[in-house]
């Protein structure tokens, strides 16, 4: 799904975006896509900023860098529903009790103070199983489906317990495209975010200034560009790893 640039500018002072090496034009697309479908994921080779990218949109919406309304997690192969949403987990001393995961606890959180937007941020996205680590939350995540309204019992909820999003909560996923070993984004999750390319930046204009900022030298910077350039086309022209 592609978006074209908004005015989610105007959410976002210019000097979040000062702080990025990404076009200003790319931020506010990708900006606007997050305020309008709620959830994204960034994609693109390793190495491109992808979770810096995804810290510098909450901060842009949020504008203030507050990591109370920020969450990250990794997902990995052995990531599940119950680290995630909710589960029945072994006490210290004996027997199991159920405990609520990450995300639950972050929704929860974030339906205590609906009046501003909460960030939370997926990690290497494309490495867990998401039908299985989402479950309900399949249809709940869709922007149209939050509130109490769309809530739904959870599989290891009680008689009468209920759990919905708040319209509060924005998700940013960020997806290697380079693990062709690792299977897809879910075809069923996929309608539900709007993609993004995040792209190596060495042709671009406003890497060098970034990196001139963090004090390295000019010639430095040039040098650097022009050698990772051309790794770049080596490693596209390798049949085995491709661009």
């Amino acid at each position: 799904e592609s978006h074209s640039p908004s005015n989610a500018g105007a959410a976002a002072p210019r000097d979040w975006f000062a702080s990025s090496f990404l076009p200003d034009d790319e931020l506010e697309s990708i900006l606007g896509g997050l305020e309008h479908k709620k959830n994204i994921i960034l994609q693109g080779p390793p190495g491109t900023g992808k979770t810096f990218v995804a810290k510098l949109l909450a901060y842009a919406m949020m504008n203030e860098e507050d990591d109370a309304r920020t969450e990250v997690v990794q997902f990995h192969q052995s990531y599940s529903y119950e680290d995630f949403i909710q589960g029945f987990r072994p006490r210290q001393e004996k027997g199991f009790e159920r405990r609520d995961g990450v995300f639950y606890r972050f929704c929860e959180r974030a339906k205590r103070d609906l009046d501003r937007p909460y960030f939370f941020v997926i990690d290497e996205i494309n490495r867990g199983n998401l039908s299985k680590i989402f479950g309900e939350l399949m249809m709940l995540i869709e922007a149209d489906k939050r509130g109490e309204k769309h809530r739904v019992q959870l599989t290891y909820s009680s008689g009468g317990e209920h759990f919905f999003i708040p319209s509060n909560i924005h998700i940013i996923g960020t997806m290697n495209t380079a693990d062709r070993s690792l299977a897809m984004v879910d075809y069923a999750l996929r309608r539900r975010f709007a993609f993004f390319d995040v792209e190596p930046q060495f042709e671009g204009s406003k890497l060098p200034s970034f990196l001139r900022q963090k004090g390295l030298k000019k010639s430095f910077v040039k040098d650097l560009c022009e050698r990772m350039k051309s790794l770049n086309k080596v490693i596209e022209g390798d049949p085995n790893l491709g661009k």
